[in-house]
C-alpha cells in the first residue's frame, strides 16, 4: 500500500507563501497522474493543481499565476509553491496519486493551510 504524507501547511498572513510537500512511500511518481486538491469547511473539494507524467500542467482559475506544482521522480516528492496568498485559500490540502494501470488512487492526510492576518 502507498502512503502519501504532506507537509508545509501552516499559518500565513496575506501576500505571504508556502510551499507544500507531499512525499510517497516508494516509487510511484513516474506511474501516476498527480495532483493537489484543497477542500474548505462546507465546500467540495477541489482540484488546485495537477501534473501529470509528461510533465504537463494544469491549475484552477483562482490559482493561476500564484501557484506552482513541480514533481521529483528521484526523490518521490511533489511540491505546491504558493505564493501571494489570499484569504480563500485557506483549506486543508491534500495529495493525490492516481494510478489507473493498477486500478489505485490514493490520497495523504491532509496539511491545513490558513491565510490571516
Amino acid at each position: 500500500q502507498v502512503q502519501l504524507v504532506e507537509s508545509g501547511g501552516g499559518l500565513v498572513q496575506p501576500g505571504g507563501s508556502l510551499r507544500l510537500s507531499c512525499a510517497a512511500s516508494s516509487n510511484i511518481f513516474s506511474l501516476t497522474s498527480m495532483g493537489w486538491y484543497r477542500q474548505a469547511p462546507g465546500k467540495e473539494r477541489e482540484l488546485v493543481a495537477g501534473i501529470i507524467f509528461s510533465g504537463r500542467t494544469n491549475y484552477a482559475d483562482s490559482v493561476k499565476g500564484r501557484f506552482t506544482i513541480s514533481r521529483d521522480g528521484a526523490k518521490n516528492t511533489m511540491d505546491l509553491q504558493m505564493n501571494n496568498l489570499k484569504p480563500e485559500d485557506t483549506a486543508v490540502y491534500y495529495c493525490n496519486a492516481d494510478w489507473p494501470a493498477a486500478g489505485r488512487t490514493y490520497w495523504g492526510q491532509g496539511t491545513q493551510v490558513t491565510v490571516s492576518s
